[in-house]
């Protein structure tokens, strides 16, 4: 039927017709527009090209910020000739046959859209040959139109040169910002697939300078060293979970890792570098006591998930994707940074300090320390070994050193306290630089660690109520409630079901026993509306509910400590498992080496 009503069309034209057919070269510049928005564009498409041909090498090239030329050539499969040139043809792929496979895409690119879009906004050329050929294509594209197929001398593997982005489509040319711009993220991009596939080798030259030479075959560790520095690595924490058909490996940043924005969080689901809502919320969880709101940690997140169980075919450029169960995906991300950050860890695996320090502790700082001889005072005991016992605090040495027993694990190797500043700092000299303490953040830290320790060690301590208390909540948070009683059991709270939406509170865990019994009930209420694991969203609005009772029982701003508070403080604070920060996230030290003070003294 709807053949004849065309037929008809097409001999007998309506006058008023305004619908048509668009051309070829038309319908691809539409297509350009969705998949290229920039010369970084380019680059993605065709580094995932490379990499789905299966390359170890990928050599890639760019001149004037890629503007001119972006150039990405490969040791993959090749391609003969023929499929060369269906592969410049629109939807035309080697990566599905089927719309089943559609649900279950293993692959980077799929879609058979890129080097159609690419070579209609561009002066193109592709240069393939398969390894068991003895001569390879050349192929010429300008604006969408052929130009030229001819053989080729060239190595086996596939080469693309992408000349003049956008001669063709001045408007979209005049949206580039300057070359420096267009650089940078040709970089940032480069370093995103870098880290996706360590396993792989990389170069990368701008204006025929070579800014990266990545080696194949490195672990993901050293593909971090290479591109940030050893010092930034060494506040990363390994990430290694499973559950539930996820899989999450990589690497966790520590609270002083936090910046601004997420520009140091590389999320890798399947070896693709894409992300979800899902995914941030976790990370958001996962450090919402450790981090302060509007911080955000650096992650370098591996996702594995059977395909079927993925769905990338959501957004134009492949950046977002879509997870059948987002639920359990969610709780493995959480799971696995909490456990990376945890108490927990095997101890070659716990965090690195925050301060770096020499391996020896009596070595001198520098030459310009050595020549001057400098002695440190009597209390300063920079000979103490890790193995002799800890110093006893006294308030007759005030400047005695403050050496946790846990000297591996804490912040510093040995420290000592000066004095206090503006009567609320406390003031540190450890072998490193100065540090200064805030005495409030750090003891609500320590409560909370302690807090939260008694409270998922064993079965924690109760405190009866004088009297029993009689709530009532809303009829979600009692629903929620009243399905999870036996979880709240184990963690010490006597809560009887007393029927509609009320219940009898007769209990509370030692450490809450000043709180609110229907704040804090609702507020776990809610947590466990929000999982799917009770156990874990109780202890989370646990985690919540004692931060707020640590900060009601710290110190104040106003209390005045003596010497001997302070490092008994400083002492506690060492051995907790985030030193770095409140459990509200504020921070709890900053600290000035003493490089950055010769620096600004100009020694």
């Amino acid at each position: 039927m709807t053949s004849q009503v065309a037929k008809k069309r097409l001999m007998f034209p309506a006058v008023n017709q305004h619908v048509q057919m668009l051309p070829d070269h038309v319908i691809n510049k539409i297509a350009a527009g969705e998949v290229i928005e920039r010369p970084a564009s380019v680059m993605k498409e065709l580094v995932e090209n490379a990499l789905d041909s299966g390359a170890t090498q990928i050599d890639v090239e760019v001149v004037r910020g890629g503007m001119q030329l972006i150039s990405v050539s490969d040791n993959g499969s090749g391609m003969s000739r023929d499929d060369a040139l269906l592969s410049i043809e629109r939807h035309a792929t080697s990566k599905i046959r089927t719309a089943e496979q559609v649900e279950a895409i293993s692959t980077l690119g799929f879609r058979g859209e890129a080097l159609a879009a690419v070579s209609a906004v561009s002066r193109f050329m592709l240069t393939t040959r398969t390894a068991d050929e003895l001569s390879g294509t050349e192929i010429r594209i300008s604006g969408g139109k052929l130009l030229d197929v001819a053989d080729a001398g060239c190595p086996a593997g596939t080469r693309m040169e992408v000349r003049n982005l956008f001669f063709n489509v001045p408007a979209r040319r005049r949206f580039l910002r300057t070359e420096a711009t267009e650089l940078a993220q040709l970089r940032q991009l480069f370093a995103v697939y870098a880290l996706a596939h360590p396993e792989t080798g990389f170069t990368f030259a701008s204006d025929g300078r070579e800014l990266y030479n990545l080696p194949g075959g490195s672990s993901l560790a050293d593909r971090i060293v290479a591109l940030y520095n050893p010092a930034f690595s060494s506040h990363l924490r390994r990430l290694d979970y499973e559950a539930d058909a996820v899989k999450i490996t990589g690497f966790a940043g520590l609270p002083q890792t936090g910046r601004k924005d997420r520009s140091d969080q590389y999320i890798f689901i399947n070896g693709r570098p894409a992300s979800a809502p899902v995914i941030y919320h976790a990370l958001n969880e996962a450090y919402h006591t450790v981090l302060a709101r509007g911080r955000y940690p650096s992650a370098f997140l591996f996702i594995e998930s059977p395909p079927a169980l993925v769905d990338v075919n959501v957004h134009p450029a492949k950046k977002e994707v879509r997870f059948r169960h987002p639920a359990a995906v969610r709780d493995a991300v959480i799971a696995a940074v909490t456990d990376a950050l945890s108490l927990e860890a095997p101890e070659t695996e716990r965090h690195a300090p925050v301060f770096k320090f020499d391996a020896s502790p009596s070595a001198p700082r520098n030459e310009q320390q050595r020549e001057l001889s400098i002695k440190a005072p009597a209390g300063l005991r920079r000979d103490v070994s890790p193995s002799e016992p800890v110093p006893p605090v006294s308030d007759e040495l005030p400047g005695e050193v403050c050496r946790p027993p846990a000297a591996g694990t804490s912040p510093w190797k040995w420290c000592r306290v000066l004095g206090q500043a503006g009567g609320i700092y406390a003031v540190l000299e450890t072998e490193d630089g100065i540090v200064l303490m805030d005495p409030q953040a750090a003891h609500e830290r320590v409560l909370f660690e302690r807090f939260m320790r008694d409270l998922t060690d064993g079965i924690p301590s109760r405190q009866g109520l004088l009297a029993p208390e009689v709530i009532e909540l809303m009829p979600g948070d009692a629903d929620a409630l009243r399905r999870h009683l036996p979880v709240l059991d184990e963690l010490g709270f006597g809560i009887s079901d007393f029927g509609q939406d009320t219940f009898i509170v007769d209990a509370l865990p030692v450490h809450l026993q000043d709180g609110s019994p229907p704040l804090i009930l609702s507020g776990i209420a809610r947590a466990l509306e929000k999982s799917g694991s009770a156990a874990r969203a109780t202890r989370d609005a646990l985690r919540e509910t004692v931060a707020q009772a640590a900060c009601r029982s710290s110190v104040r701003k106003q209390d005045s400590l003596s010497t001997e508070e302070i490092e008994r403080l400083v002492a506690d604070l060492a051995k907790t498992e985030m030193p770095y920060t409140s459990p509200q996230g504020r921070p709890t030290l900053i600290f000035t080496s003493f490089t950055e003070l010769d620096r600004k003294f100009g020694r």
